[in-house]
């Protein structure tokens, strides 16, 4: 392989790599830290642990990257956004879920930086955070099969041979018999519906502990929304006899004292909830029933109206930091005339 001798600034698509990282991990370090300080179970601990680890590497060489390109380094999420001695807010069980939602997170994430990546250090960082990911990832499935705590995705039963699609009724779900969900459909609803279980979760707990009222609004806002369409995900399934995963909404606690500050809150259930649009949007293409599809394209538009109206909420607060951006060239070319 030819090496490059010269020096090559990192693209915009890097920068946005690194920065959204840097936010992502900020905010982790800080929720990891305080459950750190509330986990009972020794092996839950031990996943944590090495989870913040991890955080706490990115951070650092994402600093590194950042100062050598002359970026200044983002605020972020720092200990002034965690109350340490706020009591419990979720038991373990939870802990341990969120984790296994927000790594799945990760490993999508870190798969998109690697191919939106042009320099060998970039490339190798985020092929690095990835195998990290699938490390963390695996740590966390070994726990929760031994606690017997994870819902195994629906099983079918094997045909004796293979079909070929014949009919167009294949692809249809409004009217007459609908066809029975198939495995990669069954796969897209389950995930979305386990993921929805952690910001239902979330969303109820934030409201708990929230003190400024249009935030807990929001938040109170965001469950209803949430666990209609968690009922929604839910008859894809019951349609065809096929067990949901199970909700974890009594994994919250009675603490009314806020582990976090409202910046962070506000900002995680945002970020939450702008993913699942590209999440029901994956579950979406792979839907060959128009009926299913049809229930994809509703559910993406709610939950992107109540992201939107989220981030603005966000920005009314003074709460959102702004990605690099191009120099505004009007502005500089009035502020040197004026």
């Amino acid at each position: 392989m030819k090496k490059i001798s010269h020096t090559v600034p990192l693209s915009s698509s890097e920068i946005a790599n690194l920065w959204t990282q840097y936010m992502n991990d900020s905010m982790g370090a800080a929720i990891t830290s305080y459950f750190i300080k509330t986990v009972k179970d020794p092996n839950v601990k031990e996943v944590l642990e090495f989870a913040l680890s991890l955080s706490k590497e990115h951070l650092s060489k994402i600093r590194e990257f950042l100062r050598k390109e002359n970026f200044p380094i983002p605020k972020g999420f720092t200990k002034l956004d965690v109350n340490y001695d706020a009591p419990p807010l979720f038991t373990d069980t939870f802990m341990l879920i969120y984790f296994h939602v927000m790594t799945l997170h990760g490993l999508t994430g870190y798969a998109g930086a690697v191919g939106t990546s042009t320099c060998a250090d970039q490339r190798k960082y985020f092929i690095g955070c990835n195998t990290e990911a699938m490390e963390l990832y695996d740590r966390i499935m070994d726990v929760l099969l031994t606690k017997g705590i994870f819902s195994r995705p629906p099983h079918i039963a094997p045909k004796e041979s293979i079909d070929f699609i014949e009919k167009q009724s294949f692809l249809t779900g409004f009217l007459g018999q609908r066809r029975p969900l198939n495995a990669i459909e069954i796969s897209g609803i389950y995930y979305n519906m386990y993921k929805n279980i952690v910001k239902i979760v979330l969303e109820l707990a934030f409201s708990q502990v929230t003190e400024t009222e249009d935030v807990r609004a929001y938040f109170q806002r965001g469950h209803k929304v949430c666990d209609k369409q968690f009922d929604i995900l839910n008859t894809m399934l019951t349609d065809d006899n096929l067990p949901p995963p199970r909700r974890v909404d009594s994994e919250i606690t009675n603490s009314t004292i806020a582990p976090f500050s409202e910046k962070l809150m506000l900002y995680h259930v945002v970020t939450l909830v702008s993913a699942a649009v590209g999440f029901y949007g994956a579950g979406f293409a792979v839907a060959q029933r128009r009926d299913l599809a049809a229930q994809y394209a509703r559910m993406i538009t709610e939950i992107a109206l109540y992201a939107e109206d989220g981030m603005n909420l966000l920005i009314e607060k003074g709460w959102v930091e702004e990605p690099p951006s191009v120099s505004d060239r009007d502005k500089l070319a009035d502020t040197h005339n004026n």
